[in-house]
């Protein structure tokens, strides 16, 4: 990792290009050797997680800490849009317009990418759910049945609008050019031995599932 980390510090600055080494930051994922990384003669921090582009990377490799985030944020879009799910004057077609924009966008936001478990599915679910139920003001007793509840706001049940976002996000990235960076990393296939135990859920997993099913 110190060759390659110093090899595109050099390539960088063939083309006046110069790497932030306060902004730079080292996750180091089942790593062997935990020799700090250097660049220019300065140590570069070490950290457990980072936010790239609006998702979170952990050193476990998951998805949690992401869809913990995200559905913390779009909670907080909802509240603040509370006057809307409030009105009387708009229908609930506008109000679920309205929501699948602003709110379900923020709670959905990089979810092709996904580690998806059962687990997450019901948070990201119950989530959804809870903020349909509060826009159609169907509280305990008058209460509905989830399909019902889908059925009259047009959503789609989370785990099919993941697994078609996330077919839809495979689909555009394997068209690309075959040495591009980022259908080169959906390909990839890491070398190492895996931990004894249940292989854990991954991105080529699912895309793998998702062949088969179609």
């Amino acid at each position: 990792m110190q060759i390659k980390t110093a090899s595109v510090a050099a390539v960088s600055a063939s083309v006046s290009l110069n790497i932030h080494k306060g902004k730079t930051k080292v996750l180091k994922f089942k790593a062997e050797n935990s020799n700090p990384i250097t660049l220019g003669g300065e140590t570069l921090e070490d950290v457990e997680s980072f936010t790239y582009l609006g998702s979170i990377i952990d050193e476990q490799g998951g998805s949690d800490a992401d869809v913990k985030t995200r559905i913390g944020e779009a909670r907080a879009t909802f509240i603040q849009l509370q006057n809307i799910w409030d009105s009387k004057q708009l229908s609930t077609n506008i109000k679920v317009r309205i929501f699948n924009t602003n709110v379900k966008a923020v709670q959905l936001y990089g979810a092709e990418t996904w580690r998806t478990t059962t687990t997450t599915i019901k948070k990201v679910q119950v989530f959804i759910n809870s903020c349909l139920r509060k826009m159609l003001n169907t509280d305990w007793p008058d209460t509905i049945s989830n399909s019902q509840l889908w059925k009259r706001t047009d959503q789609l049940p989370a785990e099919e609008e993941i697994r078609k976002r996330r077919c839809k996000w495979i689909g555009h990235t394997l068209r690309k050019s075959s040495n591009c960076v980022t259908r080169q990393a959906l390909t990839w296939n890491p070398e190492g031995k895996q931990k004894s135990g249940k292989p854990k859920n991954t991105t080529s997993g699912n895309r793998s599932r998702h062949e088969k099913d179609e």
